[in-house]
């Protein structure tokens, strides 16, 4: 009888490209789990916001409570972005990450001369060293330097005093409006907190509009905290 071999190469070719695929299947595989596995892990935490405008500097706030956390989460790890439309179609809306290069705070006295500069929201209690609790503030709560831990508050309100010194709502005739002074001055452009947080004309936010606050964990690229706040009066 004739003896047929043809089919022996044929065969021998399907288990080799079988063997090579499984074999690349494997290194893809090892890889995927490195990357995996050296990726940072984002922290687990609830917050709450609270946004205010009544017209006024002292009814108007900015407020981003930590409610818990599986672990301090530094703020110079979370960028911070609001967003929003107005009752009346304006739109805002601003992204701070920390640590910031430069203050988004920045107002001058009569003189001139920088009254603050600071990074905006501001933070107070657990996890923010050397903070105070009325007036005034040190570097440890500028955004980027404090840690989120159970009960931080990260919070700021509308610059204003009285009439002379200019800022927002500071009469009842300027109210939901900005006025110029002997610190606070629109034409150097000042910035106060509330500009900072929610771009510069916030206060066409009235009570009823809604704001879009998102905390990213940046090394991760996770989103931790997405709500829509409701402006309070």
């Amino acid at each position: 009888m004739k003896r047929e071999n043809e089919a022996v190469s044929p065969v021998v070719g399907v288990m080799l490209m079988l063997v090579v695929t499984i074999i690349i299947a494997a290194v893809v595989s090892a890889f995927a789990g490195s990357m995996a596995s050296t990726q940072e892990k984002a922290p687990s935490a609830s917050f709450r916001a609270a946004i205010s405008n009544d017209g006024s500097w002292g009814g108007s706030s900015f407020d981003l409570i930590c409610l818990g956390t599986d672990e301090g989460i530094q703020t110079r790890d979370l960028k911070l972005t609001t967003s929003w439309t107005a009752s009346d179609g304006t739109s805002g809306g601003m992204t701070i990450t920390g640590p910031m290069d430069a203050p988004n705070v920045a107002y001058d006295n009569a003189s001139g001369t920088p009254k603050d500069l600071y990074c905006a929201p501001i933070g107070f209690g657990p996890g923010v060293g050397d903070w105070k609790s009325s007036g005034g503030f040190y570097v440890n709560q500028y955004y980027g330097n404090y840690t989120f831990m159970t009960g931080t508050k990260a919070h700021n309100g509308a610059y204003g005093w009285n009439e002379a010194y200019g800022g927002y709502g500071v009469s009842p005739d300027t109210r939901y409006e900005y006025t110029a002074g002997t610190d606070f001055d629109l034409a150097n452009q000042d910035t106060d907190a509330m500009m900072a947080i929610l771009g510069d004309e916030w206060y066409k936010l009235m009570p009823g509009d809604k704001v879009r606050v998102k905390l990213t964990h940046i090394p991760s690229g996770t989103v931790i905290y997405d709500e829509d706040v409701v402006v309070e009066g």
